[in-house]
């Protein structure tokens, strides 16, 4: 079974990380990460209450045992570990903060650390930024890592699929994130097809 790392920063937006989680599960483990002014967010944008007992809300909101959360404060999780096998991260929405901290190598906290694993084991790794605009600094932390071969992956919808409504935008954003994993999915109608 494949094996992925999901984190979800404290961006707007984790909804795009909830909805990737699930569609990963279909088929693969997740360990899923989330940093600590992620919960409010979740709850106010969707509703999402994993406050207290964060692990147990989790499994019931995927209905899996294959979904494992750890909390960004904890260094000594598994995925902080290159000998942890991992088929890729996705880091779903990134903050700018975070990504920064990627960028330079800080690793504070679990998702940046599991973060600089996945890149010094030549592991994929995926961002998706999720602010706008970029400055100049927003866009030469991400040239540095798409140089050492991180995708950066902006939330930007497409329409020629005709979404019919938000959840048709988001499901296209989340293909498009699988489909650079090369992760098989149904989620949108391809060009042409």
């Amino acid at each position: 079974m494949k094996r992925y790392v999901v984190a979800i920063t404290g961006a707007s937006g984790p909804i795009f990380g909830v909805r990737l989680a699930g569609e990963l599960l279909k088929s693969a483990e997740v360990h899923l990460i989330m940093s600590s002014n992620t919960l409010p967010i979740l709850l106010d944008e969707t509703g999402i209450d994993w406050s207290g007992g964060t692990p147990d809300k989790v499994k019931a909101h995927f209905r899996s045992e294959q979904v494992f959360f750890h909390d960004d404060r904890r260094l000594d999780a598994p995925v902080a570990s290159g000998s942890f096998r991992t088929d890729g991260m996705f880091v779903v929405p990134c903050s700018m903060k975070t990504l920064s901290g990627i960028a330079q190598g800080y690793a504070q906290n679990l998702i940046e650390r599991a973060a600089d694993v996945t890149i010094k084991e030549g592991r994929r790794l995926l961002l998706s930024p999720r602010e706008m605009p970029f400055s100049a600094l927003h866009l030469e932390n991400m040239l540095k890592l798409a140089r050492l071969g991180v995708t950066i992956a902006p939330p930007v919808p497409a329409f020629y699929h005709k979404p019919r409504d938000l959840d048709g935008v988001i499901n296209f954003l989340i293909g498009k994130m699988l489909d650079s994993f090369r992760i098989d999915h149904d989620l949108y109608a391809r060009w042409g097809e």
